[in-house]
């Protein structure tokens, strides 16, 4: 993505660093499956937890991840 991200911000002739935070931000928030992050599927198997549960809490907290970012990431890395 980020390759994708650097031509976006050359073609609009835009700072390129908020579409590089927004990738960075995208590739760590795997909240949704215990697959996403080597440290949900650790916690898995002992926790005894299951995919519905990863879902039921991951889908929530990626909507608020996404929403700070696209919200604070044009304060801080202007265009």
């Amino acid at each position: 993505m980020f390759p994708i991200a650097m031509a976006v911000s050359d073609q609009l002739g835009v700072d390129f660093m908020p579409f590089v935070i927004a990738v960075t931000i995208a590739a760590s928030a795997s909240f949704m499956t215990a697959l996403g992050y080597q440290t949900n599927l650790m916690v898995m198997g002992p926790g005894g937890y299951r995919m519905h549960d990863y879902l039921k809490l991951g889908v929530p907290l990626s909507l608020i991840v996404g929403l700070v970012s696209v919200t604070l990431i044009p304060l801080i890395w202007h265009f």
